[in-house]
């Protein structure tokens, strides 16, 4: 039995993520992530103004009038839910952490999801595989998953994207629709990134906070590294070493954002504070426009 606060949470998210999907994200979605392909369905008669190349010979052969074959969409996809829960996640100057953004945001893609009769599943890492639930359709489904970002306790601190995506490409033998989200603070994947957006439809979700792209004015302030443990003191009312800090922080923006670019995978950034779903939602269209060109 989770806590009855638990719930609240959970029952408050999934009715702001309803509304968003169904006001924003689930048509959407079927427009930008498409089926496996084209399944054959059945014949019917032919009619003026079809193409002679779906033409079924056999049957038309028995018939002894044109018959075509009818195919529809291979609609059902597998999307995966691949969500860092290292440390750094539990951090937040606004009103919710970086956890609680990126569990709103994966209920948004897995109520889309289902809306669409696909299936979801979640793995979460941080510097080691912690957690795996394979994909599944329908609510009861989904709320497990929110639920399990929301809660999971994990054994490790440090974050190492690279093990999250070589775990995917092992288990996953079947192309799947892959949210891969993170604040990114990390280093060494561009190898796993690359090899898991070949096989699959990779969208990386980058979660950040204000908070870490500027140091506000405070004097010297003890901080610590939630991945490490290690503690040090810093001058926040320092102008050099809030440029230093700023600049270092643009620098890894554009070298992820440069990257994400030299790999073409489309990639979502949500700030602490902003609007998830719209963020979301302008991804989508950016992309489905991107699709059509």
């Amino acid at each position: 039995m989770l806590p009855k606060d638990l719930i609240r949470r959970i029952r408050k998210l999934e009715i702001r993520t309803r509304k968003v999907v169904s006001d924003m994200l689930a048509g959407q979605y079927h427009s930008v992530f498409k089926g496996r392909g084209m399944a054959f369905s059945e014949v019917r008669q032919y009619q003026p103004g079809d193409e002679i190349r779906i033409i079924d010979w056999n049957v038309t052969a028995r018939m002894n009038e044109a018959y075509v074959k009818v195919f529809t969409e291979e609609r059902e996809l597998t999307v995966m839910l691949l969500v860092d829960v290292s440390a750094s996640k539990e951090f937040g100057s606004r009103e919710r952490t970086k956890a609680e953004i990126a569990a709103e945001v994966a209920a948004q893609i897995a109520f889309s999801a289902i809306a669409n009769n696909d299936r979801v599943g979640l793995i979460l890492f941080s510097d080691r595989v912690e957690k795996v639930v394979p994909p599944r359709k329908g609510r009861t489904h989904v709320l497990r998953l929110v639920s399990d970002i929301l809660t999971f306790q994990p054994a490790g601190k440090g974050t190492d994207l690279s093990v999250g995506l070589t775990y995917l490409t092992q288990v996953s033998k079947r192309k799947a629709v892959t949210f891969l989200v993170s604040d990114f603070q990390a280093q060494g994947f561009e190898k796993p990134l690359r090899l898991v957006g070949r096989k699959h439809d990779l969208v990386p979700v980058v979660v950040e906070d204000p908070l870490e792209e500027a140091f506000p004015r405070l004097g010297l302030v003890e901080m610590e590294d939630p991945e490490t443990g290690d503690r040090f003191v810093v001058d926040t009312s320092d102008p050099g070493v809030r440029g230093r800090y700023s600049r270092f922080m643009q620098a890894a923006r554009d070298e992820r954002r440069k990257l994400f670019k030299k790999l073409e995978l489309d990639h979502v950034e949500l700030r602490a504070g902003d609007d998830h779903g719209k963020a979301l939602a302008q991804f989508f269209r950016a992309r489905a426009r991107r699709m059509a060109a």
